[in-house]
């Protein structure tokens, strides 16, 4: 089962894109493992929120589709997806699939932010936005922001802060991103 934790593109390969071939190919790592997420997000969330996970599952999708191409014109071959993932957690109820909705696409911010770091013009500005988005989500799903989204140093002082919360949650078993699988 592969994880859906995305690697950080700190590739160094030699030749023409290559440290933004590796990072798109993360990027497309992270859309493939954000498609699956969400699948268990949908089978999991309240109808209320069955159109915000429609939305996502979507523009993940969408998303992987153009990382895809991406890759191929980088000069790369797009990585296929895994046939099931890790979850960071366990997702019995509708309050843990929100909490796997948010952590998706912090992640997916986290790897968009390193293709921006390794990309320039049209690309770089297609992660950007790519970051945005998955930000915006984010934060729908968590109900508030978090300083410096998509930088894992940041994020674990946020979750580190906001473990009380999650410490009573049935099926919690410790804060996004803990030692369960990712």
């Amino acid at each position: 089962m592969a994880d859906v934790t995305p690697r950080p593109s700190g590739s160094t390969s030699a030749g023409p894109g290559g440290d933004a071939l590796a990072a798109a190919q993360a990027a497309l790592a992270a859309e493939h493992a954000a498609v699956y997420g969400y699948g268990v997000v949908g089978g999991r969330v309240d109808k209320a929120r069955a159109a915000d996970a429609r939305q996502g599952y979507d523009a993940h999708r969408a998303r992987r589709d153009a990382m895809r191409r991406t890759v191929r014109d980088l000069g790369g071959t797009p990585e296929p997806a895994a046939a099931a993932y890790a979850l960071p957690f366990p997702v019995p109820d509708a309050q843990a699939a929100v909490r796997l909705a948010a952590e998706l696409e912090n992640r997916v911010t986290g790897v968009y932010a390193d293709l921006v770091r390794a990309a320039t013009g049209a690309l770089r500005r297609t992660a950007a936005d790519a970051m945005r988005e998955a930000t915006v989500r984010a934060v729908r799903w968590r109900g508030g922001s978090v300083a410096f989204p998509g930088l894992a140093e940041r994020a674990d002082a946020a979750d580190s802060a906001g473990s009380a919360n999650t410490a009573g949650t049935p099926g919690a078993s410790g804060p996004p991103g803990s030692a369960d699988g990712m």
